[in-house]
């Protein structure tokens, strides 16, 4: 499955947040749309990314204050991003081994939609199940067949 596929499942809600914005007010939008992290937009372009992450490493553990702080002080500047076309794996790989929780998806340079990593192992849980499921129909399946044909074997005698 493809990271296209995976967002038109999400919720298609897209909140961003400009560099000039206070760190308060990010961690506020953060809370309030229960999100862990904010594309940062120069209109159109996405310039960077701010976590919850950020927000404690850069904010709280160095003293600065929320309110005073702007987002482009303490965003990630080089945003590890995916296409549309990219899978799912891919991108857990990447996320792996890039250690984040949060891909921008860019369509061309056009941000589409954002994928966490609660989003992803949602979908690979989802996909292991329903394999499962049908492995269990097949056994299943293969079974009744089989005692099925015990049985008009054994009438037949």
């Amino acid at each position: 499955m493809t990271i296209k596929h995976l967002l038109a499942q999400k919720d298609r809600s897209l909140w961003t947040i400009s560099p000039d914005a206070t760190v308060l007010e990010a961690v506020a939008k953060m809370a309030e749309e229960n999100i862990g992290s904010l594309p940062v937009m120069d209109g159109e372009k996405l310039i960077g990314i701010i976590t919850e992450r950020d927000y404690a490493r850069n904010v709280i553990l160095k003293g600065k204050t929320s309110p005073t702080t702007l987002v482009g002080d303490i965003m990630q500047r080089n945003v590890i991003h995916v296409r549309p076309e990219q899978s799912v794996e891919l991108c857990m790989a990447l996320m792996t081994e890039k250690r984040v929780r949060h891909l921008p998806v860019l369509e061309g340079t056009k941000l589409i939609g954002i994928v966490s990593i609660g989003d992803l192992l949602k979908f690979i849980i989802s996909k292991k199940e329903f394999d499962i499921d049908q492995l269990e129909h097949y056994v299943q399946g293969y079974s009744w067949q089989t005692s099925w044909e015990v049985t008009e074997s054994s009438s037949r005698l």
